[in-house]
């Protein structure tokens, strides 16, 4: 398979990741921190996170998901834009434990029926 966005990657980062070291994707992500704590992990408008900020911050709002009760297994609905937001709270719900489960209010009903 053709992958012509590899060719914009940075230098040492790899094309393929070997999910197969890992348990889950919430230990991917951790390892993910750890290693690369200090480099820049998201930009947008202007502002930017390093991956430990987004370790940091994913880490106290998963702790706020428990402390309100939530069961490991529980789906959470996230209807947010693009913004620094999205990728810490699903960082923070798949840590928590949780499934992240996407809404799109832009989805019409009947092409969400036809892609079904």
């Amino acid at each position: 398979m053709d992958k012509p966005w590899v060719k914009s990657y940075p230098e040492g980062v790899p094309a393929e990741i070997d999910a197969s070291a890992f348990g889950s994707v919430s230990e991917l992500l951790v390892e993910s921190f750890r290693k690369n704590r200090d480099r820049r992990a998201f930009l947008c408008m202007g502002k930017s996170i390093t991956y430990g900020e987004l370790d940091d911050m994913s880490k106290r709002l998963a702790m706020w998901f428990q402390q309100k009760g939530l069961k490991p297994g529980a789906r959470v609905a996230l209807m947010m834009p693009n913004v620094l937001q999205y990728p810490i709270t699903i960082a923070a719900v798949l840590r928590a434990g949780y499934i992240v489960v996407n809404v799109n209010p832009l989805l019409h009903a009947a092409r969400a029926r036809a892609s079904a």
